[in-house]
């Protein structure tokens, strides 16, 4: 545990430590984790041939309040333009799909396209738009305004991009090298999310790719993927990872992420670094190697001396001298991980 957090990586608990060295699956949560988590409006589409510069204060305006990447996004957008805000009223979040409010005294909703769906907006001509901009790997939500006592008309479409973290498609090889199966949860819509997937270099194809998850659903998805004996490790950095990360049976936590995720989370990676993953699960199997070896060292001694002190062959001063020489090589075979240093080569430098 010394020379695993010398690497930046923190060991809270002695059963993840044990446990990590049989992991068959590693789960990791897209945003922040394989992914810078800065995410970016790339494009505007409104509906009826409008200026999507009138819609988007209202959106932005939604979007004042929230620490979710994407409305960081939509806010920084708005003020790049230097475009006016307003104070929303009556405001309601809905977890893994929205927001609703009131901004100039007109109802509005600003969500992803499975709410839309799920409230039966008729996207109209924006659906095909939408389409296209999800196979071309961006993620994209709709603001829409209720009318009085009508159906909900959809105003504008927003398109968002984010890059993968420098190292996360090296970090994956090398959990595969280790006969590891990766898999990327997302609540991204298939198109956004298999679109990174293959830039990460994962394979939709082979189910390592779970898209459209809500955040209510991570630690049930972790107990399917656990089900017929699969050891289980999730990675992730948000309030809703903190479930998933209990439920695993293996929890690692971004140390850039939130207080609530670290608490869950057996092992804290102390960077943001993906590739301290294949690090933290190969100190867990030097340490069980080493374990298994002492063990070894520990009998050895005493399954040769005993007979031999029984049929009296052996002088109780090299008896005495085999134990102390039993102790010393399994304190050196321990000592020898201090040698250990992550196979990634990642460095001990904090986070910029």
């Amino acid at each position: 545990t010394g020379v695993a957090a010398k690497h930046g990586i923190l060991i809270k608990d002695a059963q993840a430590l044990e446990l990590a060295q049989r992991v068959d699956v590693v789960a990791f949560d897209k945003t922040g984790t394989l992914t810078l988590g800065r995410p970016v409006l790339t494009a505007l589409v409104a509906a009826d041939g409008a200026d999507p510069a009138a819609w988007l204060p209202v959106a932005a305006s939604l979007q004042s309040g929230s620490e979710h990447p994407l409305a960081r996004a939509v806010v920084a957008a708005a003020k790049d333009q230097g475009l006016p805000l307003h104070v929303p009223q009556a405001m309601r979040a809905v977890p893994g799909r929205g927001t609703e409010g009131e901004v100039d005294a007109r109802p509005y909703l600003i969500g992803s396209l499975r709410w839309m769906d799920e409230l039966g907006v008729a996207l109209g001509p924006l659906a095909e738009r939408a389409a296209e901009l999800e196979r071309r790997g961006a993620t994209v939500s709709a603001l829409a305004e209720r009318s009085d006592g009508g159906p909900i008309v959809p105003r504008m479409l927003m398109a968002f991009g984010d890059e993968p973290k420098p190292g996360a498609q090296a970090a994956l090889a090398a959990l595969r090298a280790r006969g590891i199966r990766p898999v990327m949860v997302s609540g991204d819509n298939r198109g956004a999310a298999e679109a990174m997937a293959r830039r990460l270099g994962l394979r939709p194809e082979d189910g390592e790719v779970m898209a459209e998850v809500l955040p209510g659903d991570k630690a049930a998805l972790v107990a399917k993927l656990k089900e017929g004996g699969t050891t289980v490790a999730m990675v992730g950095d948000g309030v809703n990872d903190a479930p998933a990360l209990a439920a695993a049976d293996v929890g690692l936590a971004m140390g850039n992420g939130t207080d609530v995720a670290m608490h869950a989370a057996g092992i804290t990676l102390m960077r943001g670094d993906p590739g301290l993953v294949a690090a933290a699960l190969d100190i867990s199997d030097r340490t069980v190697a080493k374990i298994r070896q002492n063990l070894f060292w520990a009998f050895a001694y005493n399954v040769a001396g005993i007979p031999l002190a029984a049929l009296g062959y052996l002088n109780p001063v090299v008896a005495g001298a085999a134990m102390a020489l039993s102790s010393v090589s399994v304190m050196g075979n321990a000592l020898l991980l201090k040698r250990w240093k992550p196979a990634t080569g990642a460095s001990a430098a904090p986070d910029p």
